[in-house]
């Protein structure tokens, strides 16, 4: 199973902050330190690394199963992307955390 399939909260949570219309949010802009990329650019390539270490640890353990590989670089690539997932679970109950804060405050 890979990472694209186990996150479908990130995707759509990306996919909703890109459709926002930023000119009706004001003039604020996204604070950057020193760069032009914003949140959702640097959100979709954290989830781009996140999926894509998912699917070198899948090719590697099949490359292993088939009889080919390293066990040791097999090993590795699982614990990689083990800990992708887990830094990516947890980004996403803070995100969902900070969204329930927000969600309770009064107006």
């Amino acid at each position: 199973m890979t990472a694209a399939v186990m996150l479908p909260h990130m995707a759509q949570a990306l996919a909703v902050y890109q459709s926002v219309d930023r000119d009706g949010l004001g003039s604020a802009q996204p604070a950057t330190q020193g760069g032009s990329s914003d949140f959702g650019a640097m959100l979709s390539q954290a989830l781009d690394g996140a999926i894509s270490t998912g699917e070198q640890a899948e090719s590697q353990s099949m490359q292993a199963i088939a009889g080919g590989g390293d066990i040791t670089s097999v090993v590795t690539a699982v614990s990689r992307a083990q800990l992708a997932l887990q830094t990516t679970v947890a980004i996403r109950d803070r995100v969902l955390q900070a969204y329930q804060d927000i969600i309770k405050m009064p107006i």
